[in-house]
């Protein structure tokens, strides 16, 4: 996915999660949208490098969205809406070899309990139900989800179990949209039930795949498989 031409700032401070006040590179003071509801653990610091999109629409309020962010060596996008852009992309290049095979993709499809999937394939009667979710907490040498309590992430990996008890396929995608080069693992010490449920639907079928992102100024992209550490 290519980025829209993007700003470089620096982050005077993050609040209400969804706002971010931000200084432009030409000095001026800018107030961003922030498309992530997350605690930004770990990708977020006063005075962090950051990038911003402009976008001139009069529907909206902020003229400015947060992209992306930089600790250390490591670029961010905290952009978690990307996440099921380049899962698609994904799969439909052929980087995502284990969800290959299918005639028809769509995006947020309804199904189970007023919920929507984020991707549906399908091959005749055949259907593979794709809940992504975007990584971009590090915890100490590992990488991790998810950042905070999640009812609504164990809510999906229950619906992907009974997506699975139905006769489909169901699988459990985590994109991770940071560049450290660190294995993946869940973050149980922030949400033992999230854990336990997926142990419980993994042991019953759901299947995990875990894919690293490319990210550079002008573009972010799968490219490979990341390793799943144990927990």
């Amino acid at each position: 996915m290519q980025f829209e031409k993007l700003i470089k700032g620096k982050l005077v401070k993050r609040y209400k999660r969804f706002l971010a006040d931000i200084i432009l590179e030409n000095g001026e003071e800018i107030t961003a949208h922030v498309p992530n509801s997350g605690a930004m653990t770990s990708c977020i610091e006063e005075n962090c490098d950051v990038w911003v999109t402009f976008h001139d629409n009069e529907k909206r309020k902020l003229k400015y969205t947060l992209e992306l962010t930089k600790m250390g060596e490591n670029l961010i996008c905290t952009n978690t809406g990307v996440a099921n852009k380049i899962a698609i992309e994904a799969i439909q290049n052929g980087v995502i070899k284990e969800l290959q095979g299918y005639e028809n993709l769509k995006p947020e499809q309804k199904y189970g309990e007023n919920s929507r999937i984020d991707i549906l394939l399908e091959n005749g009667n055949e259907k593979c139900y794709v809940e992504v979710k975007s990584v971009s907490l590090r915890i100490d040498d590992y990488l991790a989800f998810p950042d905070a309590v999640t009812s609504r992430g164990t809510k999906h990996l229950n619906e992907l179990a009974q997506m699975v008890k139905d006769g489909h396929r169901a699988v459990m995608l985590y994109v991770i949209q940071r560049t450290d080069n660190l294995p993946f693992k869940l973050a149980c010490q922030i949400d033992k039930k999230y854990c336990e449920a997926f142990k419980e639907v993994t042991k019953n079928g759901v299947e995990v795949l875990v894919y690293q992102s490319h990210i550079n100024l002008e573009e972010i992209y799968l490219k490979k498989v990341s390793i799943m550490d144990s927990f």
